[in-house]
């Protein structure tokens, strides 16, 4: 296993929920974090808070990763703030809950931008500095609904399945410039967003209780640390799938 310590980490929509969790976890294994968001200022700064009290370097960026127009420019900015980005994790995203007959384009536009479009733009936009260095890891933040379908809707489902053959495609064309491509699918993992949701309930799960933001933060960690895996999906969903 890699050691992490003084490596820079870009976590997509790491203000909150996962991606907090996910932004503190990298932290405690000697990560400088950037924390992007959109529209949750008072949280960002608080996960930044929370990293510098760690011991860690943090900046939080706003930015709709959702455009290049954006999403290039705060690439830029967190290198030169902070160093070449060595560890990206795109966990950006949006639910929007619809019945079939409710989905129309521009909710289609939206759930695929949010999601999926997002995850090829910052990617492509740090891998020429990984191709450069000859390291990175690039982890897709996908979900449970992309292999089962789940009760979100087509929009949401298809774009998470995307992150997984965005994964695949990345892990295959990059595997010999010791970048590492995986992505984890969680589902049930207690944020507020799933305590929030009064359909959300533990006895879904085989395991009879949600998940721990923990835990799931502990699958990123791991592939984060190790250039053996590659083009993988983590399935963290207490055994709602199996593959």
């Amino acid at each position: 296993m890699n050691s992490l310590n003084g490596k820079i980490a870009l976590v997509t929509g790491g203000a909150k929920g996962l991606g907090r969790g996910i932004c503190l976890g990298l932290a405690k294994e000697g990560c400088d974090i950037a924390i992007n968001y959109l529209s949750s200022e008072a949280a960002a700064r608080e996960t930044r808070r929370e990293v510098e009290r760690l011991g860690r370097r943090a900046l939080a960026i706003r930015a709709d990763v959702a455009k290049a127009s954006e999403a290039v420019p705060m690439v830029r900015t967190v290198e030169q703030e902070l160093g070449p980005v060595a560890i990206l994790v795109n966990n950006a995203g949006m639910i929007r809950p619809q019945k079939l007959e409710q989905i129309g384009e521009r909710d289609w536009d939206e759930v695929l931008d949010i999601n999926l479009k997002s995850a090829f733009l910052v990617t492509q936009a740090v891998l020429p500095g990984m191709r450069q260095r000859r390291w990175g890891r690039i982890i897709f933040i996908s979900s449970l609904a992309a292999q089962r379908g789940g009760l979100v809707g087509p929009h949401y489902s298809a774009a998470k399945a995307g992150m997984l053959g965005l994964a695949h495609c990345y892990a295959t064309l990059l595997a010999g410039e010791g970048i590492s491509v995986n992505s984890v699918a969680p589902a049930l993992i207690e944020t507020d967003m799933v305590r929030s949701n009064p359909n959300a309930k533990p006895d879904m799960v085989p395991l009879g209780r949600f998940g721990e933001v923990e835990e799931h933060t502990e699958a990123v960690v791991m592939l984060a640390k190790t250039g053996y895996i590659t083009g993988q999906t983590i399935n963290v969903n207490g055994g709602m799938y199996f593959s």
